[in-house]
């Protein structure tokens, strides 16, 4: 892809510390014919500094001289305003744009003759686009980031241990979800001695959870409890019959569980709500809520705030996991390179970036197709 000069800018989103690009990223451009940009202090987040990504052939500039020379903008999240406003028409701007969540920006974007790619409309069922595949890269970060914070605010043993003063008991782990999050929370916590169950609304997923020494918690054959299973191998996103059908079947393993870690979300949309106050009250004192879909539309467990940990009256702690990913900015960036390469491999052609709507994944990276259903992440 010579000629093509893409540059990585500097998130500015409050608490977000990954970085587009990670210098082993710029070698594989740079060796791909691409000249690539950084804006200065991009990598600090992650730990790495302006001389190790001119170490490999990328040029550090100010943010003003790299919305003037890219062809196209690499970002993590969503622009801000000042950003959206210094893009220029005829750019591409490639990112987790979250345009279900964010339709106005997106659409203004356009309108100023600005082309989107949003890694999170990537059709995840393509075996030809899995190292594209922001979503999932992000996703085990996420999962097991979960599981460690889980263990972190527990104030007991995860494994059984046999002392002279006695045997301390597992910790039972209760994952709710189990797309790639849920099972990586579900292999982490295994790995630490947990006793591990876990539930999804898709029984395909038996196998999966299985496979990494948990018990599948099955409750399809509860009044009002159907399939979740959806096309594609997502899940569907439930009718609130179904929704309070499976928190009735729930709530009993809930209470009782050590430590529950939530992961279902519907993109765009309000996440399921999968625990309430109500259940809250009925868990032991020392109990560990983890909330991986929470954020500003709610989240699976009632009350709880993204970036925020509570402590509740009866002593269970109650987290809004958020941003867990920039909580391991440097793993998941890297993570998040490699799949930007992919992307810049597959969209390059003859010297410049081609979105071909013709293309199966370029027309869902830029929205002429989307992903169909939910998803348990």
């Amino acid at each position: 892809m010579p000629n093509v000069t893409v540059g990585a800018v500097r998130e500015r989103a409050p608490g977000e510390r990954r970085v587009a690009l990670v210098p082993e990223a710029v070698t594989l451009l740079r060796r791909a014919g691409l000249e690539v940009l950084i804006e200065a202090g991009a990598g600090s987040g992650v730990w790495f500094t302006d001389a190790d990504y001119t170490a490999v052939g990328a040029a550090v500039v100010p943010p003003e001289e790299l919305y003037a020379r890219a062809d196209a903008v690499l970002c993590v999240g969503p622009p801000d305003e000042e950003a959206a406003t210094a893009l220029r028409p005829g750019q591409t701007l490639i990112g987790l744009l979250e345009p279900l969540r964010h339709p106005a920006l997106v659409q203004h974007l356009t309108e100023r003759g600005i082309r989107t790619v949003s890694l999170d409309l990537l059709p995840r069922t393509l075996s030809r686009a899995q190292s594209m595949d922001a979503l999932t890269s992000q996703a085990n970060v996420a999962g097991y980031k979960a599981a460690l914070l889980a263990a972190d605010s527990y104030d007991r043993f995860f494994p059984m241990l046999t002392t002279a003063a006695g045997t301390m008991r597992p910790a039972q782990v209760l994952v709710l979800g189990a797309g790639v999050a849920g099972l990586q929370a579900i292999a982490t916590a295994r790995r630490l001695g947990a006793v591990v169950t876990a539930y999804d609304v898709r029984p395909e997923s038996r196998g999966e959870v299985e496979s990494l020494g948990a018990r599948f918690l099955d409750i399809q054959r509860s009044p009002g409890t159907g399939s979740g299973a959806g096309q594609g191998g997502y899940a569907r996103e439930l009718t609130e019959e179904e929704q309070r059908a499976q928190r009735g079947a729930l709530d009993a393993h809930v209470a009782r569980s050590d430590i529950v870690i939530t992961t279902a979300q519907v993109p765009g949309r309000k996440p399921p709500l999968l625990v309430t106050a109500a259940v809250l009250e009925r868990m032991a004192p020392g109990a560990v809520v983890v909330d991986l879909a929470a954020s500003e539309l709610g989240g699976n467990v009632e009350g709880t705030e993204p970036d925020k940990t509570d402590v509740l009256e009866n002593g269970v702690t109650l987290i809004g996991a958020g941003r867990l990913p920039s909580a391991m900015a440097t793993a998941a960036s890297t993570a998040y390179a490699r799949n930007l390469v992919a992307v810049l491999r597959h969209l390059g052609r003859d010297g410049e970036i081609v979105l071909d709507p013709a293309d199966e994944i370029t027309a869902a990276l830029t929205g002429v197709t989307e992903p169909e259903g939910g998803e348990s992440s």
